[in-house]
C-alpha cells in the first residue's frame, strides 16, 4: 500500500509534457506584413464605400417655352400694378429669347437688344416688329410712367404669349448661305496668227 502511495506521489510530482515550441522562420514577417496590408486595405475600402456620394437625380429639364408660359401666367397676378406687371412680362420674354435662341436679351437695353435682333435669323420680320412694339410699350410703362388700361396690359400679355407660341417648336433659322462670288472668266485669247510662207 505504501508503494502505491509513494508511486502516486511521484507521478503527481512529474510535470506534464509541453508541446514543442515553434521557432519563427525567416519569412514569417512577410506574412504578417501582407495580412496587415490586406486588413488596412479592407478598412479603407469600407470607409470609402460608406462615404461614397449619393447619386444626384436631376429633375427633368423644363423646356424654355413651358417656363415662359408659367411665368406669364404668374405675371397676370400683378396686372393691377402696371409697372410690376410690365417688368415681369418683359423680363419673362427676354429670358425666354435668351434660353430659346441664345439672344443676349436680359442684360441689354431695349435699343441694344433690338440692334442685335435685326442681325439675327431667330425671328421672322413680322415677329421682330411685334417684339419691338412690345418692348417699347413696356418701357413706356416702366420708365415714362405711362398708365395703360387693363385692356392694354392684357394685349401686351397676349403679344408675349403669342410670340412664345409661335416660336416654341421652330428650329432656329440659320441665315441663308452667302451667294458664291460671280466668277468672271477672262476674255478668250485669240489663236496665234498663222504665218505661212507663200512660194512664188
Amino acid at each position: 500500500m505504501t508503494n502505491l502511495a509513494s508511486l502516486s506521489a511521484l507521478t503527481n510530482d512529474i510535470r506534464g509534457i509541453q508541446p514543442p515550441v515553434r521557432i519563427p522562420g525567416e519569412w514569417d514577417w512577410l506574412w504578417w506584413l501582407l495580412a496587415g496590408v490586406f486588413l488596412l486595405g479592407g478598412i479603407v475600402g469600407f470607409v470609402l464605400w460608406r462615404r461614397r456620394p449619393t447619386p444626384v437625380v436631376l429633375p427633368p429639364s423644363v423646356p424654355p417655352h413651358v417656363r415662359a408660359k408659367q411665368r406669364l401666367a404668374e405675371a397676370l397676378l400683378l396686372i393691377s400694378d402696371p409697372d410690376k406687371f410690365c417688368t415681369a412680362v418683359s423680363n419673362t420674354l427676354r429670358l425666354y429669347l435668351e434660353e430659346r435662341f441664345h439672344l443676349h436679351a436680359p442684360e441689354r437695353t431695349t435699343e441694344e437688344f433690338l440692334v442685335e435682333l435685326q442681325g439675327s435669323a431667330a425671328l421672322n420680320p413680322e415677329q421682330k416688329r411685334s417684339l419691338q412694339g412690345f418692348l417699347q410699350s413696356c418701357d413706356l410703362v416702366k420708365f415714362a410712367r405711362l398708365e395703360p388700361t387693363e385692356s392694354a396690359l392684357r394685349d401686351l400679355h397676349d403679344a408675349a404669349l403669342r410670340l412664345v407660341d409661335e416660336t416654341q417648336f421652330d428650329a432656329l433659322r440659320a441665315p441663308p448661305p452667302p451667294e458664291p462670288p460671280e466668277i468672271v472668266s477672262p476674255p478668250p485669247v485669240p489663236p496665234p496668227a498663222m504665218t505661212g510662207s507663200t512660194s512664188a
